[in-house]
């Protein structure tokens, strides 16, 4: 990609989510660490992939009103800290929280955060259900590529407060995935609101937000044992889970 178009894209990006003044810069800043730092933790390298398919796909999640108007937001298994990252540089007066199980891509979040100038992330080393200073904290949870959707869904109910929205990034609809989802979701005081079906940027194909809103709190019981959202999903249990022995009550 020539410097000059990639600047341009970059523009681009800012002007259609009217960005603050200080984002391009930024948002070159995380493009050059995420395409040429070896210890980036992505598979995706070449810039112009980099841009559409990490911070223009970040981006688009913009277009829902709840994550503009969002204030306190965590990201969950944020990996390379997308879309942490993006929308951190896009909502500065939001507080983003990243929580990820691996202390390298924790590492490595911590220093494009820093190299970005940003002062609006916090970084936790931890799995979701292992973090009770998270419970009903936040009014987003951002989801991108970190397990399948009834089990975001599971992850993400106990950290939201009521009224809170649950914004998960997927592919192509997959009507199994989602009926599985929609059962998961009263389970944990969650109900669907919308599948959108957005475009990032041009020629992308099959991209969807989902969203889900918390509706009542989170029953006893959540957030379960790691590992136990995959292993027994809601959508198969008969009844609600018994609640944990060693939970921190809130």
């Amino acid at each position: 990609m020539a410097a000059a178009n990639e600047a341009e894209r970059v523009r681009a990006l800012v002007a259609r989510y009217a960005l603050p003044e200080s984002a391009g810069e930024q948002l070159s800043t995380l493009l050059g660490l995420l395409a040429d730092d070896p210890l980036a933790p992505t598979a995706i390298r070449h810039r112009d992939r980099v841009l559409d398919d990490h911070l223009a796909d970040s981006l688009v999640a913009l277009e829902v009103p709840s994550v503009r108007d969002a204030r306190v937001v965590v990201d969950l298994g944020s990996g390379a800290g997308i879309p942490a990252l993006p929308l951190a540089i896009a909502l500065p007066e939001a507080r983003v929280t990243v929580v990820e199980s691996s202390g390298r891509k924790c590492a490595f979040v911590v220093r494009a955060a820093a190299e970005c100038g940003l002062d609006n992330i916090e970084v936790v080393h931890a799995r979701v259900e292992d973090w009770p200073a998270g419970l009903g904290r936040f009014d987003l949870a951002s989801a991108r590529a970190v397990a399948p959707l009834e089990v975001v869904v599971e992850y993400a109910a106990p950290l939201l407060a009521v009224g809170g929205t649950l914004v998960a990034w997927r592919g192509k609809r997959e009507p199994d995935a989602e009926a599985a989802a929609e059962a998961a979701a009263p389970v944990v005081g969650m109900a669907p609101v919308a599948v959108l079906a957005v475009t990032p940027y041009e020629g992308a194909r099959n991209r969807h937000l989902h969203l889900l809103s918390k509706v009542m709190e989170t029953p006893e019981g959540f957030p379960r044992r790691p590992g136990m959202a995959l292993k027994r999903p809601l959508s198969g249990l008969s009844g609600p889970p018994r609640p944990r022995s060693d939970r921190i009550r809130r």
